[in-house]
């Protein structure tokens, strides 16, 4: 099995979309090529943030195909999750045969299966495809919570490898982190503004929204704190805490696509029924992004002095 080292910033990659719909390859490519460059960690496309719910099966393994190729050096981790133990397992293997370094599994969705419904699912895979794998929690989604003792108990298998919480209930990750602690199971936010509180429990990194933005600060704050050196972790997380909020005043990916049209990164089309940014938080977000590249002007030119 490859190994991957799931500790630092996963940006939850976005797709980009021509005007007619398509898939813009070319622009995901030189897009997976910046944030390499940027020093993230690995690269998470065709997930919630990549609008994989609208993305046909062959599609989905067309982004994960392009984004294996355009870079050199960090794994791709390829969202294959599926409401369907049967669907999950077919996207989780022609993702394995297309390069894919890793998978992100989201849990089943809208059908809410229980516990044990939910630990056959995911040990299903994980015996079927010799990769790397994530375990997605996001019950605002989904509608359904993974346990804690669910999560401990998969950790056992070799390929679950690592869990992204994105309940939003810090107790919870810190109980999943508690019982986990024995295991070889790298625990990721999911949501960036609970980075820094769950690095400074024992978490390891992110996979971020926001990371798609600001990728070289994302990965500075998530150094820092893993490094101990929380002063300048939390100088990072209050300078990207209004980026945080912004990017999901509306459902995402809609504000972090606005913001990578934006700062001119890849079209900011979505696919119905998603709609475009409200003015408002545009031009909220407009002034977010502003101010985000006047404070790192200003810091050049002080370190330059």
């Amino acid at each position: 099995m490859t190994q991957i080292d799931f500790t630092g910033v996963f940006p939850a990659m976005t797709t980009p979309f021509t005007d007619d719909g398509r898939i813009d390859h070319e622009t995901l490519a030189a897009d997976a090529q910046r944030l390499e460059a940027a020093g993230v960690a690995g690269l998470v496309p065709a997930g919630s943030t990549g609008e994989s719910a609208t993305l046909t099966h062959d599609e989905h393994i067309e982004v994960v195909e392009t984004v294996v190729e355009a870079v050199d050096d960090v794994p791709v981790i390829a969202g294959s999750g599926s409401n369907s133990t049967h669907e999950a397992l077919d996207l989780s293997q022609r993702a394995a045969d297309a390069g894919a370094d890793g998978l992100l599994l989201i849990s089943p969705y809208y059908n809410k299966p229980e516990q044990a419904g939910l630990r056959e699912h995911f040990l299903a895979i994980a015996d079927a495809v010799d990769l790397p794998q994530i375990v997605y929690n996001v019950p605002s989604r989904t509608g359904q919570n993974i346990e804690p003792e669910t999560v401990a108990a998969l950790a056992s298998h070799e390929n679950i490898t690592a869990y992204k919480a994105a309940s939003g209930d810090i107790s919870q990750i810190s109980e999943v982190i508690e019982y986990t602690r024995d295991e070889d199971l790298s625990v990721l936010a999911g949501d960036d503004a609970l980075t820094l509180p769950i690095c400074s429990l024992g978490g390891r990194g992110v996979i971020s929204v926001a990371g798609n933005v600001e990728p070289e600060r994302m990965v500075d704050l998530v150094d820092a704190a893993l490094e101990d050196e929380m002063d300048r972790a939390r100088e990072r997380h209050f300078e990207l805490s209004p980026l945080f909020r912004q990017l999901f005043v509306e459902t995402n990916p809609i504000p972090v696509k606005a913001a990578m049209e934006i700062r001119g990164y890849a079209p900011g089309k979505l696919r119905s029924p998603l709609t475009d940014l409200s003015a408002e938080p545009r031009a909220e977000l407009e002034e977010i992004l502003a101010d985000l590249e006047a404070d790192a002007e200003q810091r050049e030119q002080t370190e330059a002095v």
